[in-house]
């Protein structure tokens, strides 16, 4: 395996690689699952969700029941994707932070309506939530085994 295959670290290092915005950016486009991590009303939750990226925001559908259906309102969260490959000891994270709500207006309804996301989950999801992302970082780590 090249440097490039392990995240652009050199072989036998032990290093974390920061992630370019850019870099991140591509990441979230080409994933479409991540775990969205939030204070609700039963204390911290972390819950994952299938999402896209539309118009620089992730973008997710759930239930308007359910524990994410208190980020209708604007709420802080944090939204996480990562790939892990535990045998060699290799993995990135990409982490952005922002604010959370349902979307609301009509013409972005419908583009979304026709777009996705599709949510994996079974059951009635017709409540879109946008996660405005105020930062976005992300890293790459190679164990120093992992040739």
């Amino acid at each position: 395996m090249n440097d490039a295959e392990h995240g652009g670290l050199p072989r036998g290092s032990s290093h974390f690689r920061e992630l370019t915005r850019a870099e991140c950016e591509e990441r979230l486009r080409e994933h479409v699952v991540g775990r969205v991590g939030f204070c609700g009303a039963a204390g911290p939750l972390i819950l994952p969700v299938n999402y896209r990226v539309h118009t620089g925001q992730v973008v997710f559908r759930t239930s308007a029941y359910g524990m994410l259906a208190e980020l209708r309102r604007r709420t802080p969260v944090a939204f996480e994707i990562d790939g892990i490959d535990e045998p060699a000891e290799t993995g990135w994270d990409v982490l952005g932070r922002g604010t959370a709500e349902a979307v609301m207006h009509d013409h972005l309804l419908t583009e979304l309506w026709g777009s996705g996301p599709i949510p994996w989950a079974k059951g009635t999801r017709n409540m879109f939530i946008a996660i405005t992302l105020t930062s976005l970082t992300g890293r790459v780590i190679r164990g120093p085994f992992a040739d």
